[in-house]
């Protein structure tokens, strides 16, 4: 590992020195072990321990098939899907490395007795395999999370509406919490060349799934002047949907926990910030029955921000919890958008305001190359900006997933992998200076 830390951080290396590099036989690597799949077994969500099931282990290097490339990681981050592995919920991942396993000779590779985990990544190509054109050994490069096969034709439209479509790191094997990552050649796009390692490697599956699901033609379609809701509007989706909106001309409505999570989205330019928590507002009366004289209060809120306008789209992943008053507060012919159920995800809702009011409740899971490659675009431009906000070392992803699974965070929390400190990686400082204190926004709150 050291040639190949030692040939990145020369400035001197060529993509013949790169291929040159010999690829070690193992690698460092976070992991979920099969044989612990039921270690929580009767516990609690909240109480279901990241530090317990998440293991540093040395794994051997992956064979590389056609189409796939092998990465260096210098860095990654944690997202809620790491969470879920690392707790066993809502379903043990390795039913997913099971079922892809039985779908080709190549994909067997995948069906472990451990998981290496993780779904981003910034690093750099080390080798890639055959048909692969595009990338190089040397090429500094982040990945985004889908894998597909397109080997139907559902998928030719939309590659996430492939039947064989998979989180990378989720419900493949060989993600980006680790040294080295394998991942399929179109998973692949730039590196911001202002951002270091661990800034460039944050936002991917976020920033993605937030471009999906708020902007693009397949999520909400969000045009200026509309009022969007943003559920947890500083954390790691909301961020970026806050930023999308304002970027967008849009007008977000920040629902956060805290004065300090408010202070962030000031800091990012919201001026309509609800504190649910300060307002006390609280949207079941008990476990079994929501409390619609809240929903009205709530709804009624949103309009002292608005000027007297509902909101035209709700950006929606907390689920259980918030479900009921997002259609409720929605105006006539709005759209609730979805991409996750973290606070529960059997959904309950009053349906008399979805149909008489003509609302629409939109699906939205990641995004596919073209999405994930126009939202890294804007990031590569200084149009949106990473909300890392604490960096972790790779033998510390198990506190990591902890804090993120908690609530203690805010925006993303990155992990070093092969990088030795933070900072390293920047390519651009001229465009990073226009941006600093954007870029550091999470970092100082």
């Amino acid at each position: 590992m050291k040639e190949i830390l030692d040939a990145i951080q020369s400035q001197d290396s060529t993509a013949a020195d790169f291929a040159g590099l010999s690829i070690p036989e193992s690698y460092r690597a976070v992991t979920v072990h099969k044989d612990e799949a039921e270690m929580f077994a009767g516990l609690a969500t909240r109480d279901k321990d990241p530090r317990k099931s998440l293991h540093l282990d040395e794994v051997p290097v992956p064979e590389l098939g056609p189409g796939e490339a092998l990465v260096a990681v210098m860095a990654s981050s944690v997202n809620y899907n790491s969470v879920w592995t690392s707790i066993f919920e809502p379903v043990s991942t390795f039913g997913f490395l099971e079922r892809y396993g039985k779908l080709s000779e190549l994909t067997k590779r995948h069906d472990l007795p451990y998981h290496v985990i993780g779904s981003d990544l910034a690093g750099v190509v080390l080798r890639t395999g055959a048909g692969v054109n595009a990338w190089n050994p040397g090429d500094e490069v982040v990945a985004h999370c889908l894998s597909v096969e397109l080997e139907s034709s559902d998928g030719h439209n939309d590659t996430m509406l492939d039947p064989e479509q998979r989180i990378w790191g989720f419900e493949t094997n060989f993600g980006g919490l680790a040294e080295i990552a394998l991942v399929k050649s179109n998973q692949l796009m730039p590196k911001p060349k202002h951002l270091s390692w661990e800034e460039a490697a944050s936002p991917g599956l976020v920033n993605s799934t937030a471009y999906r699901q708020l902007v693009s033609r397949n999520g909400a379609g969000m045009k200026q002047g509309d009022n969007v809701l943003i559920w947890g509007a500083s954390g790691g989706l909301g961020s970026y949907a806050t930023q999308f909106a304002l970027a967008g001309g849009a007008n977000p409505i920040c629902v956060v926990s805290s004065d300090q999570k408010a202070e962030i989205c000031r800091k990012m330019g919201a001026t309509a910030i609800i504190d649910r928590n300060a307002e006390g507002f609280t949207f079941w009366k008990d476990e079994h029955n929501q409390d619609p004289r809240e929903w009205k209060r709530f709804g009624k809120r949103i309009r002292e921000l608005t000027g007297g306008e509902d909101v035209d789209i709700v950006f929606e992943h907390p689920g259980r919890e918030t479900f009921g008053a997002s259609v409720y507060v929605t105006r006539k012919g709005g759209t609730i958008v979805t991409c996750a159920s973290t606070s529960g995800y059997n959904h309950e809702y009053d349906n008399r305001y979805l149909w008489m009011s003509l609302k629409r409740i939109i699906g939205s899971h990641f995004a596919n190359y073209r999405e994930a490659w126009e939202a890294n675009r804007l990031i590569a431009k200084g149009k949106i900006h990473p909300t890392l906000s604490k960096v972790y070392s790779l033998e510390d992803t198990g506190q990591a997933a902890y804090d993120v699974h908690r609530n203690l965070h805010q925006g993303k929390v990155g992990i070093l992998a092969l990088a030795p400190r933070e900072g390293l990686g920047v390519r651009d400082t001229e465009l990073r200076e226009q941006h600093i204190d954007a870029i550091n926004r999470f970092r100082n709150v």
